[in-house]
């Protein structure tokens, strides 16, 4: 059974599927910047953990309002080229296909709207 998903739901779904892709990238890169060869590591360090957290607070946001809303995503087929995605929603199921090029370009716009947003976060002076 099929129906319209409410405009609402789409981007909780879509949270749902981002955001963990956003943290586990935020997650390596924390590793990779702990590992690297980088001179002064505590900025970026700070930064990516301040995005991380962010992007972590939504996601748990998200998944409180699926689960009060009985709402469900799952991962179906995926290829090269697309991965479908089956949402769940006030006794529907709605499938939509994503091409795996939007979502990398999703997923790379939304870390730097995070790490503009940790970069916004006021610090305390240095003086």
């Amino acid at each position: 059974m099929t129906g319209m998903i409410p405009r609402e739901y789409i981007e909780h779904f879509e949270n749902m599927i981002y955001l963990p892709m956003v943290i586990k990238i935020f997650r390596q890169d924390h590793q990779h910047f702990q590992t690297g060869a980088f001179k002064l590591k505590g900025p970026y360090l700070e930064l990516v953990e301040a995005a991380c957290k962010i992007a972590e607070s939504e996601y748990r946001e998200t998944k409180e309002y699926m689960r009060k809303k009985k709402l469900k995503l799952e991962t179906g087929e995926h290829d090269d080229f697309a991965t479908m995605y089956i949402f769940y929603h006030d006794g529907f199921t709605s499938r939509r296909k994503y091409l795996n090029v939007r979502l990398r370009n999703r997923t790379e716009e939304l870390i730097g709207v995070y790490l503009q947003q940790a970069a916004n976060i006021e610090k305390p002076s240095a003086d």
